[in-house]
């Protein structure tokens, strides 16, 4: 994602480079930049204006420290206006009342039926919440069997509406079935279209007054630049909508969407789909999201990911073997199997400072996600006395690995070698001061 847009902002500073003083003449030539790099990524012409005037302000109008370069001073005021530009602070869902009522509104193909099951695990799971699904698309018949199928794959309750034509009694039902079970949140996956039209808008419309509606969230395909803009802004003017959940983050957005939805509609974004699996929905934090489009990386979305991936007993096994040296195989295929929960390979190097920018042009290739891939399909052919003592593999024993595991005995050897040199490096740091390194990596 965004990966034009990051190149042309990297551009801008490495013109800066080497540069002792800030000048106009640099401001205007970062300026000119991030003005293409901006129209580039579909960013609304009348956002951009307003940003570029915003960043030429406060860049012309400052001095620069002693302590920093002119491409840190540009830097730091374009991040700083990006995160303003995105919302500047964190929106939470305010689920009030009992029920508490969440419509999702959109058009079709925005990914608002598989982003209304996210929603429900992530309630779920982040504020410890009872939700009830309720297909409310009466138009799209798929829909409403989509929400079952889901719902049923992540064990969640899905309001079976298959034999309704009515919004309206869907939503006098749906409240009566909250009512009796004491379901917390109701989570409305409403009609959609192709386009906006007064048929969509007049159901939608009705809907929310019937529900009383606290939070009415506008779903918007981020691959669909100015377009998802235009919809957020005629929903929000008819229907008056709460907030925006971005989907399809990880895909070729060019990021228009993120940088001018905000702007333009005066509604945070609150969510951000990025990928397909059912918890692949992020919460929305703009001075991450600045962060990530400069190439600053995110660790703090990373060591969230990694704490719900890794369970604190196994971090402290793990440690435990690394002190005492006894780092093998059956921990390299955990730390793979955790990092496959975390997410794609290229995710994880984007929030990463410094790997982010190593990524390879294009992105992270489908071989190197099948090589992780052929790790844990090697590891898993192995005994666990094998796994726990690699050394004693014979070419017999590779050969076996090989054909079960569909590879080749070179693979076996690759496999051997690479775990090798980790044994080395977590030698290295089985044996390192933890309070130095603590203090190396600026943890207290």
């Amino acid at each position: 994602m965004l990966e034009a847009l990051q190149e042309r902002l990297a551009r801008v500073t490495k013109t800066l480079r080497g540069e002792g003083h800030l000048t106009d003449y640099h401001v205007n030539v970062a300026l000119r930049e991030i003005r293409l790099a901006l129209l580039q990524a579909d960013v609304s012409v009348e956002v951009v204006s307003r940003f570029v005037e915003r960043v030429g302000e406060r860049a012309l109008g400052r001095e620069v420290l002693s302590s920093v370069t002119p491409a840190q001073m540009v830097t730091k005021v374009v991040h700083d206006e990006l995160v303003q530009l995105l919302g500047g602070t964190t929106a939470e869902l305010e689920l009030k009342g009992r029920p508490a009522v969440l419509m999702l509104v959109g058009l079709q193909g925005s990914g608002k039926t598989t982003t209304a099951a996210k929603v429900a695990r992530w309630v779920r799971a982040k504020k410890g919440l009872f939700p009830l699904l309720v297909p409310a698309d009466t138009s799209r018949p798929a829909a409403r069997e989509q929400l079952l199928i889901l719902g049923q794959k992540a064990s969640l309750p899905v309001l079976d509406t298959r034999e309704e034509q009515d919004p309206e009694v869907i939503a006098k039902r749906a409240l009566r079935e909250a009512m009796i079970k004491g379901y917390h949140v109701l989570i409305f996956d409403t009609a959609g279209r192709l386009h906006v039209d007064e048929e969509l808008m007049a159901e939608v419309a009705n809907l929310k007054q019937l529900l009383k509606a606290q939070q009415v969230v506008f779903v918007a395909d981020a691959m669909t630049g100015q377009d998802a803009v235009r919809s957020a802004r005629a929903f929000h003017e008819r229907v008056g909508i709460t907030g925006v959940i971005l989907t399809k983050l990880d895909g070729d957005a060019r990021g228009g969407a993120a940088l001018s939805v905000r702007e333009v509609v005066g509604r945070p974004i609150v969510f951000a789909g990025i990928g397909e699996g059912i918890d692949a929905l992020e919460q929305f934090h703009p001075d991450r999201m600045a962060g990530r489009i400069l190439g600053m990386g995110d660790v703090l979305t990373l060591v969230e990911k990694a704490q719900d991936a890794i369970d604190e007993k196994s971090a402290q096994r793990l440690e435990t073997r690394l002190r005492k040296n006894k780092f093998d195989l059956e921990d390299l295929s955990e730390q793979l199997e955790s990092l496959g929960k975390i997410g794609p390979l290229q995710q994880v190097l984007e929030m990463v400072p410094g790997l982010n920018r190593a990524i390879p042009k294009g992105g992270v290739s489908e071989d190197q996600e099948r090589q992780l891939r052929r790790m844990r399909a090697l590891i898993s052919s192995m005994t666990p006395q094998e796994r726990r003592h690699p050394q004693i593999l014979n070419g017999s024993r590779k050969r076996r690995i090989a054909k079960g595991s569909g590879t080749t005995v070179e693979d076996v050897n690759r496999l051997l070698r690479q775990f090798g040199q980790m044994r080395k490096l977590m030698k290295r740091l089985g044996k390192a001061d933890p309070r130095a390194l603590k203090r190396q990596l600026g943890i207290r």
